[in-house]
């Protein structure tokens, strides 16, 4: 497996493209604006007009987009992914989208001749730069072992988590942790902020105890900053838990902080429709503004 069609090069699709060369694999790529992947062509990266001829002669094709009529669009779409790649080829959709999706998708491919697997990330910006995701993927045990490699290029825990479907499942099981451990850093810099205290301080005093979490390192100095700036867009950390929300209902599973929490961002949005396009940490905003005063 050498030549890899990659389809959405953008703020996790950008680096995951420069660890999939560095580490040896020729990419095309695919993007509907050239310029804004005018550094990675730079870097060794062949462009191409189309996703048909992106991926016309590729090993394995990579998705990496924003929603799932995204992911519906680049593979179902005529004349793209599905009609137009080699029969034999490997699908990888690392989008986080729907569960239902993955496993219409693999029945689909799979009945085409493809090799299919869902495999989410997480991770963020950070982890895609760095080539330290966490990749949960789905499918075929033996379609996960042939595509390892292009998976340690881009990550260094990797996962076999079961059948077509269960990697977004995973994700969405990840997706939920997340919603509570961020909302609890917001709350408690709230609470903190009212009641007087140095946000900086108890930073680095609660960071190295029972309360530090990924979250809290990830975004604790951005909201005490006022830095909304996406490392991971809200739009999208709200679609996957309007996903996770509706897997729940399927299984009769109430999650009240999801909901709560989704509602939250919701909120936030109503007031300023721009605020999706904030990185997740905004939430702070729901309950306190002007974290300096």
């Amino acid at each position: 497996m050498k030549t890899i069609g990659f389809i959405g090069v953008g703020i996790m699709g950008k680096p995951m493209v420069r660890n999939l060369m560095k580490a040896g694999f020729s990419l095309h790529i695919y993007a509907r604006t050239k310029e804004k992947v005018a550094d990675v062509i730079a870097d060794g990266a062949v462009f191409y007009e189309s996703i048909a001829a992106c991926v016309k002669e590729c090993d394995a094709v990579i998705t990496m987009v924003g929603f799932p009529p995204d992911v519906e669009e680049v593979y179902l779409k005529k004349g793209n992914i599905l009609d137009s790649a080699a029969p034999g080829t490997y699908f990888i959709d690392m989008t986080t989208t729907s569960p239902t999706l993955a496993k219409q998708l693999y029945d689909m491919g799979t009945k085409a001749g493809f090799h299919v697997l869902d495999a989410p990330v997480t991770g963020g910006e950070t982890g895609a730069i760095q080539g330290t995701l966490s990749i949960l993927v789905g499918g075929d045990k033996a379609d996960f072992t042939a595509c390892l490699p292009l998976f340690h290029a881009m990550g260094t825990n990797i996962n076999y988590q079961g059948k077509a479907g269960n990697g977004q499942h995973a994700k969405m099981a990840n997706q939920i942790m997340i919603a509570g451990a961020l909302s609890g850093v917001c709350e408690a810099f709230a609470y903190a902020k009212t009641k007087g205290l140095d946000l900086e301080v108890l930073f680095q005093s609660v960071a190295t105890g029972a309360a530090g979490s990924a979250q809290l390192n990830a975004f604790g100095e951005k909201i005490i900053q006022h830095n909304y700036a996406p490392g991971f867009y809200m739009k999208h950390f709200m679609k996957d838990m309007k996903i996770a929300q509706e897997e729940a209902v399927q299984s009769h599973l109430h999650l009240q902080v999801l909901q709560q929490v989704l509602k939250n961002y919701e909120a936030l949005v109503k007031q300023d429709v721009h605020n999706k396009e904030l990185g997740t940490q905004a939430l702070i905003t729901h309950y306190i503004n002007g974290m300096d005063e």
